[in-house]
Parts: C-alpha cells; structure tokens; sequence
C-alpha cells in the first residue's frame, strides 16, 4: 500500500470512529475497522457507518458474527449470538465427549435427500438455533473426535434460512418447526446432545433491554414468558423422548432462572446439574436422563 493510500485509509478510519463515537460506541476504534474491512467502496463505508450509527447491531451491519473463533453469517431480523452462549457450547462438547454416543442407523432428512451415518459420532440438535451458531461451533468441536450429525430447528423462517447456510458448513440441516415438531420423527431416542439456546427474558423485561436488541431482533428470540422459563418447561418436558439413553439436554439461562430451569428437569425425569462462569456471565443447566428412565 502507498503512503497516500495509507494516509486516505487512516483519514477514513478516525473518520468513522469519530461518527460511532458520537453515536455512543463503546468500541468506536475496533468496530471502525470491521466496517472499513467489510466495505468495499467508500460509498458503502459511509452508509455502513450511518446504520451502525443509528443503532443497528454491528454483527447486522457487517453481515457475520465471530463465536468460538468462527465466522457466523447473521443478517436483518436474526438473533446475534452472545459472547456469554460460547460457554453454552463448551459445556456440551464437554459433556458430548464423557458420553460417545455411537448409532448405526442412518437417517433421512425430513426434506429429502439428506442422508447421514452417526457410526461412532454423535447426534447433535440446537433448538431455538438462530444463527444456528450454537450448534455449528458444537459439531466443529466434536469432527476432530468422531462423526457428527447436526440438526438445527428454529420457529423463525428467517432464523431457519440463515442457519440453513450455517450449518451446512459442517454438513448439517436446518429445519423450522415449533420446537420438536420441527423435528424428523426418526430422530426419537437418538440424540446424544440437545443443546438450547431459548429466550430467557421475563416479558416484562424486554422493555429493559438495550435498543440494539430490543428493536432489531426478533422478539420471539428473546420473551421467555412471565418468568423468563416457559419455553424452558416446554424442552424440558419433551427430552427424554427425544435423547438416546446416553444424552443429555443443555440449556443456556441465568444465574437468577437456574433453579427454575433445573426444576423443569428434574419434574420431566432428568437429572439436573448447574454450571456458571461469573466472568463470562453464563449459566448452563445440564440434564441427563436419570437411571430410572434409562
């Protein structure tokens, strides 16, 4: 690059860092650099740099969002995955790899056409999966140790068409449906991990929540109900149907909602435990089908 094309890249950064900035940016410099790296005209840099600036989500802006070091494409109306949800997809290839879950069966997408072995590997479903990023970054985690079979299901057609280019990275399939009704029937009594990331925001709480998520994203990805744990039940109650005898369901809450969570558990027959990580701010309930259920 050139002095003068360095100096004009300089000029352009402070730029759009000085107009973020201005709009309340706290990360002003680094999200200026993204957008400079995602622009390919000035023109576009200048109308990128308007709609971060009034209050649209960097990640909608740019078009991905990073989560456990990989790129996750996220558009208009999807739901940007937390940094907090890594910690949610952690835990499960953890969990995953103290139960190797091997299936000989094969299945038939639900759409046709998409036929897949779990010889052994594990059976991996994200409900609720947005993005789909929980369930990518899980069967990334899991390939380097055996064969995974990735399902995700969202009740957002727009979340689902985003996903669907997700997960297909890692040869999985994106299906919408209302939680396990989006689901192929084959799929009963075979899941190694379920892992959710649900809307856990009390109804009366999305008022409170910042403009860039209250106003441009989905509001079905975020209202949990009354108490933040509707849709919590709802997964919990249908689990054991759905996991192998070996499996387990993980979902994302807060360290204030856990118990409820963990309740919703044990009242479906599974045995609840609760993992937290203060400075991630996260808080993952784990549930394993318990010995009398097996």
């Amino acid at each position: 690059m050139s002095a003068a094309a360095k100096a004009r890249a300089s000029v352009a950064r402070a730029s759009a860092a000085a107009r973020l900035r201005a709009a309340g940016c706290v990360f002003a410099e680094d999200e200026a650099g993204l957008l400079i790296a995602a622009a390919r005209t000035p023109g576009q840099l200048d109308e990128m740099v308007r709609r971060r600036a009034a209050g649209l989500p960097l990640e909608h802006v740019i078009g991905w969002a990073e989560f456990c070091g990989l790129r996750i494409t996220v558009g208009p109306g999807v739901f940007v995955p937390r940094r907090r949800s890594e910690f949610l997809a952690g835990q499960a290839i953890a969990a995953a790899g103290r139960t190797a879950h091997a299936d000989g069966g094969q299945l038939a997408h639900a759409d046709g056409g998409w036929l897949a072995h779990a010889d052994g590997g594990w059976v991996v479903v994200d409900l609720c999966c947005g993005s789909g990023a929980v369930g990518v970054a899980v069967a990334a985690g899991l390939r380097a140790l055996g064969r995974v079979e990735l399902h995700a299901a969202d009740i957002d057609p727009v979340a689902v068409q985003c996903a669907r280019g997700n997960v297909a990275a890692v040869g999985g399939a994106a299906c919408q449906g209302d939680l396990y009704g989006a689901l192929s029937p084959a799929l009963r009594g075979r899941v190694s991990v379920l892992v959710v990331n649900a809307p856990y925001v009390p109804t009366a709480e999305i008022a409170l929540l910042p403009p860039e998520a209250r106003l441009h994203e989905p509001l079905a990805a975020l209202d949990g109900g009354p108490d933040g744990v509707a849709i919590h039940r709802r997964v919990a109650a249908g689990a054991p149907d759905w996991l192998a005898p070996d499996g387990c369901l993980l979902i994302e809450t807060s360290e204030r909602q856990a118990p409820q969570t963990a309740a919703a558990m044990t009242a479906a027959g599974l045995a609840a435990e609760v993992c937290a990580d203060r400075e991630m701010d996260a808080t993952v309930v784990i549930g394993t089908l318990a010995a009398a259920a097996r």
